[in-house]
């Protein structure tokens, strides 16, 4: 027989806090951090590991295959040596078009949205200083100052479906039973407790859960049997910037060298509401939820530092050679979550066996501050080679090498980040990346294409699969300035979680990026 509840956390569940706080919870040493933090896995590591193809037109339309190339502001992030091949000074504007597709499978009801934006995704300009008179052989340096959007993170995401198993109340009983219980939290207040303790107080005050004192555990009360219909959607915003100081010299004009800094700057909001009916009949007494609603929103903002090293050697005036090193990626982030459940439940009186309906709130409203962690991504080495056909047109191919095994989570003597740089090496591997790009010049026009192939860091890419990716353009020169247009499709699949631990069952993803990107070059 289940207990009636008595508690204050009860009368809670049907009256909203009419207090608004931010919680910061301290950091404590070793184990007891794993209590503290909120829920981080690899997703939030590879969300800055892994780095979209942006930059101008140009770059874009011929797949990225720029580390043999230069002459081109979003070039330099391949290879920073690259600044010393342009001839002018030069500045660059670009403005994309953004449309993400994705189909979204769940227990094979199949779901399709879209999101579009626009955004000025590159800025910069580069200076060119030459000395002809030298008698070193340095004969021409530049510098260069450049803004990319090295990640959009705009997406929509719907995923639907009929469950035939599980039940979002996992989610809420692995953290109510982990670790031998938590203990009642009748009476507890939300800002008293841990990230684990929070997870099963919204179960508790959603009445998804009830609390067995003589067993000391919690229960379900969603009714056992699946066919649960699952709505997950899910809505992302923000961008991952860069801004790069390049520095680089060209030696006889055979030998190009380069160096960059990079300054990273973050901020991603992601709001996440998760809607289940339960399809099941109802139990015989006492509670028995219908429909329940968990909302998540994670914001994420920081910031981040990085340099390329690279050399560009010119064999001969119809080959070139490059190679490139970026140092690992070093960012400083912060966390802010805010979470909701509210349910619709039955309630049978064991004595009348009369059945009333009603809602219940567990919202807090408070926002959680965590405090400051840092996230290492893998270095990335990068080989080149172009051939030029005259003044008519070239063909390029990059090659990419980068061990995500090489993630790291910091602090890593903290326990929960120990484990999660121990599952990153066992799950992700060193990839490989292709990029094919060519150009053909018809008087002032130029008419460009390319092919990119990325590997999954995955070791089993069923998670997050390999990357493909053509492109197309167009140039136009109009003598001291050119205008550009490109346009970029790209395919991926991945598995969505509906939520972070205990409900296990995923969305397959089919995600499609259409990219439309327009660039306008001035030399001055």
């Amino acid at each position: 027989m289940k207990p009636v509840k008595k508690t204050q956390a009860g009368f809670l569940k049907k009256y909203n806090f009419t207090f608004m706080k931010k919680i910061l919870f301290s950091l404590l040493i070793g184990s007891a951090f794993t209590v503290s933090a909120q829920e981080t896995t690899m997703s939030d590591a590879l969300r800055y590991g892994i780095q979209n193809l942006n930059g101008t037109a140009r770059y874009r339309a011929m797949g990225g295959a720029f580390g043999a190339i230069g002459g081109d502001l979003s070039a330099i992030n391949n290879n920073p040596a690259g600044s010393s091949i342009f001839n002018y000074n030069q500045a660059t504007i670009s403005l994309s078009s953004f449309n993400k597709s994705n189909t979204a499978s769940y227990f094979g009801t199949n779901s399709k949205t879209n999101e579009n934006s626009l955004d000025i995704n590159q800025l910069g300009a580069v200076f060119v200083f030459n000395d002809s008179q030298s008698k070193s052989g340095w004969k021409k340096f530049a510098l260069g100052l450049n803004y990319e959007n090295a990640n959009n993170f705009d997406d929509f995401i719907v995923s639907e479906g009929t469950n035939l198993y599980n039940s979002m109340d996992s989610y809420f009983l692995r953290f109510a039973n982990g670790n031998n219980g938590v203990g009642n939290l009748g009476g507890t207040y939300y800002d008293e407790l841990n990230f684990i303790e929070q997870q099963a107080w919204l179960g508790y005050n959603s009445y998804m859960l009830d609390y067995d004192s003589a067993g000391d555990n919690y229960y379900t009360n969603v009714p056992t049997g699946g066919n649960y219909f699952h709505k997950n959607t899910i809505q992302a915003k923000g961008y991952n910037g860069k801004f790069t100081m390049n520095f680089s010299g060209a030696y006889e004009d055979r030998l190009y060298v380069g160096m960059n800094m990079n300054f990273h700057f973050t901020d991603y909001l992601r709001t996440s509401s998760l809607y289940e009916s339960n399809l099941n009949a109802f139990y015989d007494e006492y509670y028995s939820i219908d429909t329940a609603r968990f909302n998540n929103e994670l914001y994420t903002y920081g910031s981040g530092f990085s340099m390329n090293f690279g050399a560009i050697y010119k064999a001969n005036q119809n080959i070139r050679i490059g190679l490139a090193y970026e140092t690992p990626t070093w960012y400083r982030l912060n966390d802010e979550l805010t979470q909701t459940v509210s349910s619709y439940y039955n309630y049978t009186n064991p004595t009348t066996l009369v059945s009333t309906m009603d809602q219940a709130f567990a919202n807090p409203n408070a926002v959680n501050v965590y405090p400051t962690y840092k996230i290492q991504t893998p270095s990335k080495l990068t080989s080149s080679a172009t051939v030029l056909f005259g003044k008519k047109g070239l063909l390029s191919v990059d090659y990419i090498s980068k061990n995500y095994a090489n993630t790291q989570f910091k602090p890593t003597k903290e326990i929960i980040y120990s484990t999660l740089n121990t599952q990153i090496k066992n799950e992700l591997q060193d990839n490989y990346e292709l990029r094919i790009g060519g150009e053909y010049k018809i008087k002032q026009w130029s008419v460009r294409g390319g092919y990119r192939f990325e590997q999954s860091p995955y070791k089993v890419k069923t998670a997050f699969g390999d990357v493909t990716s053509y492109s197309s353009g167009l140039g136009y020169n109009f003598g001291n300035s050119k205008l550009d247009i490109s346009y970029t499709n790209e395919n991926r699949e991945r598995t969505e979680a509906l939520l972070t631990s205990g409900l296990n069952d995923t969305a397959r993803i089919k995600n499609k990026n259409n990219n439309v990107t327009l660039t306008y070059v001035v030399n001055f």
